[in-house]
C-alpha cells in the first residue's frame, strides 16, 4: 500500500529535479539517428532508464536529472526498473570513494577491456555492457557473474574458516565455554555487512545477505538448514522485507536454484558428499533450471553446455582471483578468460518456452517433493528439453 501511494505520487507530477549516477551506457538506432541508453541510479538507490542524445560517454558521472514520468508507467513497472523520458546535465564525476579506489586498482591490473569489466562486475557488482552481457549469456555463466548467494556462500567460507583458525587456538586456551558458530559467525556477518554496503546494496546481494542471517540463526537454534519449510519461510520473510521482489525474475531464479539443491540433496542423502558436490549439484543445477530460464530468456548456445563445468571451476577460481589481485598478479588468468568470451559467435538461436509448458514442469517439481517418482519424471522432462534445445 505504502509503495504504491508512492507510485501515484510519482506518476501525478508533470516534473521533479534529481541527481542520479550513471551505472550503464549504450547505443541504439531510431528514426535512422543513434542515441543513448542509460542506466542510472537515483540518490534513492532505486534504477531506471532514460534515453539523451550524447557525444560523450558519461558512465560513472554524476548528472542532474529533469524526470518527467507519466502513467505510462505501470506500477508493476515502478517496483522493477522502469524507463522515463527525462532531460539531464552532466555535473562531475562520482566523489571518490573506497569502491572507486577498488575499481581503478583492479582496472590498472589488466589490458583486455572485458576482462577488467569481469572483475569488476564479480568484485564490485558494477554493470556490464550489453555485448559482453550476451557473450556470457552465451556461455551459460549469468548467474557466476551477477553477485548473488553464489559469491556470499564463498565469502563465508573464506572469511569464517581463515576467522576459525585464529579462533580455536584462543578458544581452547581461554574460553572453551564459548561457540564458535556464534561469535565468529557474527564477526563474518558484520564484515560480509561492510562488503555489501560498499559494493552499493545490489538487490541480489542483499537478499542473498538475509537469507545468510536467516539461516544462520537457524543453525544457532538447532533447527535444520535443508529444509523445504525453512526455504518457504525464508522466501515469505523476504517477501515481507522487500515486496518489490514480487515482479523480481532475479528473486524467483534464485530461490529455484535453492530449491533444486535442496531437492538433489533431499534425494542423494546416501550419496558421498563428494560425488553430491562435484557432480550432482553442478549438473543437477544446470539440467534442472534450463526450462525455467528459457521460460524467459530464448538464447540457446551450444557453449551453454560448459556451465556445469565452468560452476564447479569458479569456486577455486574466485577466492583465487581475489588473492591475486591483492598481491598484483591480478591479470593471470586474463588469456583463458579472453579466450572464452571469443568462443561464442552469434548469431545465437532462440527458443522460449511457453508458459503451459513451464506449469507442468513446476508443478512435477513440486510433487517431487514427496515422491521419489515424480523427482525422476522431472529429472527425465528437463533431460528430454535439454536434448531438445541442443539437437
Amino acid at each position: 500500500y505504502l509503495l504504491h501511494s508512492h507510485y501515484l505520487e510519482f506518476v501525478q507530477k508533470p516534473f521533479y529535479y534529481t541527481k542520479a549516477k550513471v551505472l550503464l551506457q549504450y547505443t541504439k538506432k531510431g528514426n535512422n539517428r543513434p542515441y543513448e541508453v542509460l542506466k542510472l541510479q537515483g540518490k534513492d538507490g532505486k534504477p531506471f532508464y532514460t534515453t539523451a542524445h550524447l557525444r560523450d560517454n558519461i558512465v560513472g558521472k554524476i548528472v542532474r536529472v529533469k524526470l518527467m514520468p507519466d502513467k505510462s508507467i505501470s506500477f508493476r513497472d515502478y517496483l522493477g526498473i522502469y524507463y522515463v523520458k527525462s532531460r539531464l546535465k552532466v555535473t562531475g564525476d562520482v566523489p571518490p570513494s573506497t569502491k572507486n579506489i577498488l575499481s581503478d586498482a583492479i582496472s590498472a591490473q589488466h589490458t583486455d577491456h572485458n576482462v577488467t569489466l569481469l572483475y569488476q562486475a564479480i568484485f564490485l557488482a558494477t554493470a556490464i555492457p550489453s555485448e559482453l552481457r550476451e557473450k556470457i549469456s552465451a556461455l551459460g555463466v549469468s548467474h557466476l557473474v551477477a553477485l548473488s548467494g553464489f559469491h556470499l556462500t564463498i565469502l563465508w567460507g573464506i572469511i569464517y574458516g581463515l576467522l576459525s583458525l585464529l579462533y580455536k587456538p584462543l578458544q581452547q586456551r581461554w574460553f572453551p565455554y564459548r561457540m564458535m558458530l556464534l561469535d565468529m559467525g557474527l564477526l563474518t556477518l558484520v564484515i560480509l555487512g561492510y562488503y555489501l554496503w560498499l559494493v552499493g546494496m545490489p538487490p541480489s546481494l542483499v537478499r542473498s545477505y538475509a537469507m545468510t542471517i536467516v539461516m544462520w540463526l537457524a543453525m544457532l537454534l538447532g533447527i535444520e538448514i535443508i529444509s523445504f519449510q525453512l526455504l518457504g519461510f525464508v522466501v515469505a520473510l523476504l517477501l515481507a522485507l522487500y515486496p518489490a521482489l514480487i515482479v523480481s525474475m532475479g528473486f524467483y531464479f534464485s530461490v529455484a536454484g535453492v530449491y533444486y539443491i535442496y531437492l538433489i540433496l533431499h534425494w542423494s542423502s546416501e550419496s558421498s558428499k563428494w560425488l553430491i558436490s562435484i557432480l550432482y549439484i553442478p549438473i543437477g543445477i544446470f539440467t534442472f533450471m534450463q526450462p525455467i530460464v528459457h521460460a524467459l530468456f530464448g538464447m540457446v548456445s551450444v557453449w551453454q553446455l560448459l556451465s556445469p563445468l565452468l560452476s564447479l571451476a569458479f569456486v577455486l577460481f574466485y577466492p583465487l582471483s581475489i588473492v591475486l589481485h591483492i598481491i598484483g598478479l591480478g591479470s593471470l588468468f586474463d588469456g583463458g578468460l579472453a579466450y572464452l568470451f571469443e568462443l561464442p559467435s552469434s548469431p545465437y538461436k532462440e527458443h522460449i518456452l511457453p508458459i503451459w509448458s513451464l506449469s507442468i514442469y513446476l508443478t512435477f517439481s513440486l510433487f517431487a517433493i514427496f515422491s521419489r517418482l515424480f523427482f525422476i519424471a522431472t529429472i527425465l522432462l528437463a533431460l528430454l528439453y535439454g536434448a531438445y534445445l541442443v539437437f
